[in-house]
């Protein structure tokens, strides 16, 4: 074994953990290797939030266009270009890629791989990992290898081409009629961009609600600004079976639905499934859960010690922000004095219009809990900047703990939610109470006035 092929830390995969961590044990001085299959950013910078936020961004554009008679402008003619709203995406996701890829370069103790890395056992001397044919060895490994898109066992699926959150970006032409299964984060979205763009939008889902995870008043908000732009819902609703029809798809339906409806493009968003099947984790005895996930307790640490997982293949929550933030648990744990954890607040957004900005606990989940709350609720088409913006759908709602004034937890549904959201993710990280928001002096006319005025309406004596 040469020096060249022993490092300290090897770091599989090069998402949004591996970048800053191999860059900060690096600057702590170990001998660290991170290998990359295909493209470096992961998820993120590939596929999810910079090119479909790249894209939203344009279909924002596009529908104000089509209102400017609301704000007192004529534009008589409004066209989509969509294989250009692509091409600007792809071109935000390429700069991303010579970005990071440009802070890897002329780097002694950092070296970047491209390959398929794979355990294979190990050795006193630490863990075995052949890239395609280098065998390397290192003291520590980092697994940070991603998620796919799950395809759902149904009938004929697998025999026609569907589109998937790894997908899209490929599809150049536009299609006329898309139905999306999945009514989460991920389906609205892109439901929302399509219909946009000019397809004729059905989202299909088998929970009562979409945006299963939130209070019912939150979810059926959201799917009343969304249907307002004519997207069609089938909820309580399963898809039995697809068929091709021509140049069309046939899916039967069973559920609260028509028997039977036709599609020119099929978008599946029902989940994601761990990259973990060909890492050799056997190899080590890496423990995974029945679906693939990496186990691993709040340090990040594997069953095997010295193996850490990072990103969404660790389950749980599966954002960007959570994947850079476990840079941070990681870089403590390796590097530092191991006391930042998972033990954290984690908050996200849905970047529908309007946006959808959620931390803590819902309502239902704090009623749930069995302690005495208060719930202050203020609608945005009271709040001032809002009717100024054209911007009136949704509300805040934050959760108070009754006997200690703390925050649960809060949502906006509102334009710009997911920045307003932040105010409450502050004061919860403070653990300041709530009157923290209701005694500062904000800009007026701000949208962000619209939380303090949720706060406000919370009843002294409820």
């Amino acid at each position: 074994m040469t020096k060249d092929n022993f490092y300290d830390v090897m770091v599989v995969g090069a998402g949004q953990t591996a970048i800053p961590l191999t860059h900060a044990l690096a600057g702590a001085g170990m001998r660290v290797c991170i290998v990359e299959r295909k493209h470096l950013g992961g998820s993120c910078v590939n596929f999810g939030c910079t090119p479909t936020k790249a894209a939203l961004a344009s279909a924002r554009v596009v529908y104000q266009a089509r209102r400017a008679a609301t704000f007192g402008l004529r534009i008589p003619v409004v066209e989509v270009d969509f294989a250009g709203v692509l091409a600007r995406a792809k071109s935000i996701v390429q700069q991303s890629r010579r970005s990071i890829k440009r802070g890897f370069e002329n780097l002694n103790n950092l070296q970047l791989i491209y390959g398929h890395a794979r355990l294979d056992g190990r050795d006193e001397a630490g863990f075995r990992i052949r890239v395609e044919d280098r065998l390397l060895t290192a003291k520590q490994v980092v697994l940070d290898t991603g998620t796919r898109s799950v395809i759902p066992a149904i009938e004929g699926l697998d025999k026609v081409k569907v589109i998937t959150a790894g997908t899209w970006l490929d599809e150049t032409d536009l299609p006329e009629q898309v139905v999306i299964i999945g009514g989460g984060s991920t389906g609205l979205e892109m439901g929302q961009f399509y219909q946009r763009m000019g397809s004729r939008v059905t989202v299909i889902d088998h929970n009562k609600q979409i945006a299963k995870e939130e209070d019912e008043d939150v979810a059926e908000v959201l799917q009343r600004s969304l249907a307002a732009e004519e997207i069609r819902f089938y909820l309580q609703t399963e898809v039995r079976q697809v068929k091709p029809d021509g140049t069309n798809l046939v899916l039967k339906l069973e559920g609260n639905a028509p028997k039977e409806i036709k599609a020119s493009h099929l978008f599946v968003a029902t989940g994601r499934h761990p990259n973990t099947g060909d890492l050799g984790l056997e190899t080590v005895r890496v423990e995974v859960t029945d679906k693939g996930f990496v186990k691993a307790n709040a340090r990040l640490s594997t069953s095997v010690q010295g193996v850490w997982v990072a990103g969404d293949i660790r389950g749980g929550p599966m954002y960007t922000h959570t994947a850079w933030d476990d840079h941070r648990v990681l870089e403590s744990q390796i590097a530092g004095d191991g006391s930042r954890t998972t033990e954290r607040i984690v908050p996200y957004a849905f970047f529908t219009d309007p946006e959808l900005g959620r931390v803590g606990l819902t309502e239902r989940e704090a009623r749930r809990t069995g302690r005495r709350i208060k719930v202050g609720r203020y609608e945005m088409k009271k709040n001032g900047r809002a009717a100024e913006l054209g911007d009136t759908d949704g509300f805040i709602k934050v959760v108070v703990d009754s006997d200690t004034g703390h925050i649960h937890g809060a949502v906006a549904l509102a334009a710009r939610g997911a920045e307003l959201i932040h105010t409450i993710i502050a004061v919860m990280n403070a653990r300041a109470p709530v009157a923290t928001i209701r005694d500062a002096i904000l800009f007026h006319p701000t949208l962000s006035e619209a939380v303090q005025s949720a706060v406000y309406s919370i009843k002294a004596d409820e």
